[in-house]
């Protein structure tokens, strides 16, 4: 029975946070079998997302909408078309073994808490990747970032994890930060939240800008030069971490954001040339890196560096061919690159080491292992008929006819398909060929659950490389058509054109790596001294950019955060006084002018009265008796609500003038403060200058609106619904408790907890300090002098 598309997304989305959740309660009622259970939550998205294949195969973009803020206009939107399902489907069906494989790998290392963390990470990434509302993406973009930096930093008690996980979380943040602002451009051009009706945005006046918002978005996320060295980093999370980060996660969210905004912004020179630059440029700075590594997963993960540049390379190149290619080589990818992980985490666990050089002869003790390994490098090695292999036939096809461009590219191509292929030989023939080799461990072979992986995804890879019509008709054309916006016939088939130019080029990408692979000593030796002789990296860089940062926000803490309250009090008059009489002096608003002031003679006198204070709070020798005139300026204002009708204010106004006073007054007793106040004269001026700026400005900005014409429509509804929704006739008493009751509830409980403060400080101060023993002094004896010899002299 085929789910509904509501359905679909629910489980492929939903689902994996809320067995996140549970992730940590299953694991301590079943213990080390967690892994079994909560590995079926993926199974049920990819079998939900299987039943929509048949409508997308067919050109049909199925859109499903829920109601998320519709005072805003947003809806959580999602939109399953050829790319999103594919990405999709491909994120659930590896991530269901890689959580089978994380129960047997961690097992008896906080498997609820991890197992937890992936799945969190696995629905992130399926929302990313099936979201058409822009504020949604962005919230999945996050929380893949958020996801990425828990499992990097999973074993927190080594510094070299805390370091590669806040490493990614900053760089990949820049591009979220990015990310946001792309989308807020696109709601501003388009009118709308949803990326499907943003429409063509090239010939906006914004394009350069949106053209390197998305692209610097994308670059952070799927390690593009310069942003790459966050990916090696990153393998210091566990294995399983390793092989789903690294095969169809989040590493290709860059690519797919690429991949999305290709119909919106893609077809002009700014996008395709630096597309196809920095994807080169990447491509064969990660290939050549991973000659130079002999741990097994940090060769795994430059290769992936590699392989990413590969396929925004084909997103820039644009033709048909390129994105068919780029479809094709992004399946077989995840096939063999999760593949690969997996058994580079069985070599570590069945030996207890991942280094090449000290691994050999494991095809005895690790048959099965083994097996998987052939597969998995059979397809990075490009060998017919596998789908990988058809992904390079497809690439160099789509690049062999062109302009001198297209030439560049394809030279780039075929030498960073050499150097990957030279890496598959490497790691399936150093640990498993030649004499078996001592290890930490002795070599066994891995779980059960740690070889369904490879075993399954290298079968598959073999599999979809004999069924190739299948496979573009239901995922290569569907995702390429959505990729450039038009419809798309697949034409793959299942056969090779030994007379053609693609095949003829693949055979010099065997040679070159069979070559490659001969020398790989002298290459890597090479490779380690210009490295130590470069003495800099980006790695590097971005420790002195980082630390910068750090070190420059220290600076500006100091200068504006110094821990004198006196200046800090002054900057807040200062500014709040600009901030009020500016806009006023710009539109010539300054009130004023003959007649401005019309107060009777009591009036006046009222007013007098508060300027009498203000002169006796000003001159004031004793602390006391400032404080009693400052209480004059509170009777001022009572009076004042009493003249102008508003008995209850002032009433409140006196109670709180009095109460001021005398809590202030006895404070006073307890302090121990000299009861002059005596300051400079320049402190004086400086602090009478800024109060009474700070006193015009307020002044006229009331003033202003005071001036201005009356609008009684908020009055007449406090009057009109203080009896009928309040049921009370005193309106200031119902606007303070029922239509601003949850305001005036804050300012209780701020009132309230500086209560307690308060209360504590003084009962901390009445406590008795604990006494103190003093240390008895030792009674010594000290010995009697002993009396001298003298000797008789003679007289």
């Amino acid at each position: 029975m085929e789910a509904t598309p509501d359905i679909a997304i629910a489980l492929v989305v939903l689902l994996p946070f809320v067995a996140a959740a549970l992730a940590p309660l299953v694991h301590r009622l079943i213990g080390d079998f967690a892994g079994w259970v909560v590995a079926l939550a993926p199974p049920a998205g990819f079998v939900a997302l299987w039943g929509l294949i048949g409508r997308v195969s067919e050109g049909e973009a199925i859109a499903v909408a829920w109601p998320w803020a519709p005072s805003l206009g947003l809806e959580l939107s999602f939109l399953v078309d050829g790319l999103s399902l594919t990405f999709a489907l491909a994120i659930a069906g590896i991530g269901a073994l890689i959580l089978l494989y994380s129960g047997a790998y961690l097992k008896g290392h906080r498997q609820g808490r991890f197992l937890g963390f992936m799945l969190a990470f696995m629905g992130a990434m399926q929302g990313l990747v099936l979201a058409d509302n822009l504020v949604a993406l962005y919230l999945f973009w996050e929380l893949t970032s958020i996801a990425s930096f828990l499992l990097i930093g999973f074993d927190h008690t080594r510094q070299a994890a805390r370091r590669a996980a806040i490493q990614a979380l900053v760089v990949t943040g820049v591009g979220g930060l990015a990310l946001l602002a792309a989308g807020v451009v696109i709601h501003n051009l388009s009118g709308a939240w949803e990326l499907s009706v943003a429409g063509d945005l090239k010939g906006s006046v914004a394009y350069p800008l949106l053209v390197g918002l998305t692209l610097l978005a994308a670059f952070t996320k799927s390690a593009q030069l310069p942003f790459h060295f966050w990916l090696p980093n990153a393998m210091e999370a566990p294995t399983p971490v390793s092989a789903y980060l690294h095969s169809a996660t989040m590493v290709q969210g860059g690519v797919y954001l690429v991949a999305r905004m290709t119909p919106h912004l893609g077809g002009e020179p700014i996008w395709n040339t630096t597309l196809m630059v920095f994807g080169g440029a990447t491509l064969l700075w990660g290939a050549v890196a991973a000659l130079r590594q002999t741990d097994m997963k940090l060769m795994l993960a430059q290769t992936t560096v590699a392989s990413l540049g590969l396929l925004m390379l084909l997103l820039g190149a644009g033709t048909e061919l390129a994105v068919t290619a780029a479809v094709l080589y992004f399946i077989s990818h995840a096939l063999y690159k999760a593949g690969l992980f997996l058994v580079a985490g069985a070599i570590d666990h069945g030996t207890g080491t991942r280094d090449i050089m000290a691994l050999g002869g494991l095809r005895d003790p690790m048959t099965v292992t083994f097996i998987g390994t052939i597969m998995a490098s059979a397809a990075m090695f490009g060998v017919p008929p596998l789908l990988a292999f058809f992904a390079k036939e497809e690439m160099y096809a789509a690049l062999t006819l062109g302009q001198f461009q297209s030439l560049l590219a394809l030279l780039a191509l075929v030498i960073g398909n050499a150097l990957l292929g030279a890496i598959g030989l490497v790691l399936l023939v150093k640990p498993f060929m030649g004499p078996l080799l001592p290890t930490p461990i002795a070599a066994h072979e891995a779980p059960v659950a740690m070889l369904v992986g490879p075993i399954v995804l290298g079968a598959l890879g073999i599999f979809l490389g004999f069924v190739t019509t299948l496979t573009g008709e239901l995922s290569v054309a569907p995702a390429t058509a959505a990729i450039l916006g038009v419809g798309v016939e697949t034409h793959l088939r299942l056969g090779i054109d030994f007379l053609g130019l693609p095949f003829w080029l693949s055979v010099v990408t065997w040679a070159l790596a069979i070559g490659l692979y001969m020398r790989l000593d002298v290459a890597r030796t090479f490779l380690r001294r210009v490295a130590s002789g470069t003495g800099w990296s980006f790695d590097r860089g971005f420790d002195w950019v980082y630390f910068g940062i750090v070190r420059f926000g220290a600076g500006v803490t100091r200068l504006l955060h110094h821990g004198r309250l006196e200046f800090y009090l002054l900057v807040v008059f200062v500014a709040l006084a600009v901030a009020a009489i500016e806009p006023l002096w710009l539109m010539g608003g300054l009130p004023g002018g003959p007649g401005a002031v019309d107060l009777r003679f009591y009036e006046w006198g009222v007013v007098l009265l508060a300027v009498v204070g203000v002169a006796t709070v000003v001159y004031a020798r004793s602390r006391l008796f400032a404080i009693l005139a400052l209480g004059v300026q509170g009777v001022a204002v009572a009076m004042l609500y009493l003249l102008f009708g508003a008995p209850d204010l002032s009433f409140t106004q006196f109670m709180v003038e009095i109460l001021s006073v005398v809590i202030l007054a006895l404070v006073m007793t307890r302090l121990d403060l000299v009861t002059a106040d005596p300051r400079p004269l320049e402190d004086w001026a400086r602090d009478g200058a800024v109060a009474l700026f700070g006193g015009i400005a307020v002044t006229g900005l009331l003033w202003a609106v005071i001036e201005g014409p009356f609008d009684p429509r908020l009055a007449a509804f406090f009057d009109a619904n203080s009896v009928l929704a309040a049921h009370g006739h005193n309106v200031v008493n119902v606007i303070l408790v029922d239509f601003r009751g949850l305001d005036t509830l804050g300012e209780i409980s701020v009132v309230m907890t500086a209560g307690i403060a308060i209360l504590a400080l003084i009962r901390g101060a009445r406590r008795p300090k604990p006494a103190v023993a003093k240390p008895v002094p030792e009674v010594t004896t000290e010995p009697k002098p002993r009396p001298r010899r003298t000797r008789k002299v003679a007289a």
